[in-house]
């Protein structure tokens, strides 16, 4: 069978089991298949509602490629707005924390704009072992467990950045999002709780001990969450500020320990 006609016949099964852009999507697949064999799993895992980026094996991520394996939470487009503000302060030798990391693809997109000592941590045994993949060529390091309490205890008042993409989404939410996220990430990648807002709330109790002075956190909220984040952060001594990106739709909150 030729290319093209390969080509149209996975365009037109993605079509027909709803994906709207079937035609980038068929590209994405037919790159990354080695073989007939394998193309046509790619093609039914997709059609069943798999995430892409999880039948691909990768995401595209501020401009790098990250490894995103199945059951773990795929990095969004708009967190590339959290990467822009937190390059803002990157300085080379800087040590940078990507807490609860999933993928790892945020501490990867700084590492791979500026030279950082790079450290990673999640929960999730599997995050941690797909975040190694990112991170480890990186020169970073990935540790286990629940938020500061797998860091290195030497990182302690340390830490120049922050990156802390903590779970937002209120747990009665989790129903109206997509099936490709409410189906296949991890519901402890998705569920801050009742406001949203309980996972960030245990951060910012610990990180004023763990930031350097002048070191930054950044967390990304949802607009209305925002003002809520911002003052829960200023409340515990770190003095906050929104910034919004409306081409991605994107809000994050900066929080810097004077």
């Amino acid at each position: 069978m030729s290319v093209p006609s390969v080509s149209f016949d996975v365009v037109a099964r993605l079509r027909a089991g709803g994906c709207v852009f079937a035609e980038d999507e068929a590209a994405l697949i037919l790159e990354t298949a080695r073989d007939a064999d394998e193309l046509a799993a790619m093609v039914d895992r997709r059609v069943a509602g798999l995430p892409l980026e999880h039948v691909l094996g990768w995401a595209s991520f501020h401009g790098v490629r990250v490894a995103v394996d199945p059951g773990v939470f795929v990095p969004r487009r708009r967190t590339e707005f959290l990467v822009e503000e937190a390059l803002r302060v990157a300085r080379p030798g800087a040590v940078v924390v990507d807490l609860a990391c999933g993928s790892g693809a945020l501490g990867v997109a700084v590492a791979a704009s500026v030279s950082v000592s790079l450290y990673a941590a999640d929960i999730e045994l599997a995050a941690v072992r797909c975040a190694r993949r990112n991170v480890v060529p990186y020169g970073g390091s990935v540790h286990q467990g629940d938020l500061f309490s797998a860091l290195p205890a030497s990182l302690r008042g340390r830490v120049d950045i922050l990156l802390a993409n903590v779970p937002y989404v209120p747990s009665a939410d989790i129903q109206f999002l997509p099936a490709e996220a409410r189906l296949y990430e991890p519901h402890v990648t998705l569920d801050g709780g009742s406001d949203g807002l309980d996972v960030l709330r245990r951060v910012a109790v610990e990180a004023s001990e763990w930031l350097a002075p002048g070191g930054h956190l950044f967390t990304e909220m949802s607009t209305r969450q925002a003002p809520l984040a911002a003052a829960l952060l200023t409340k515990h001594g770190l003095p906050a500020q929104i910034t919004t990106n409306d081409d991605l739709a994107a809000t994050v909150v900066t929080a810097r320990r004077d």
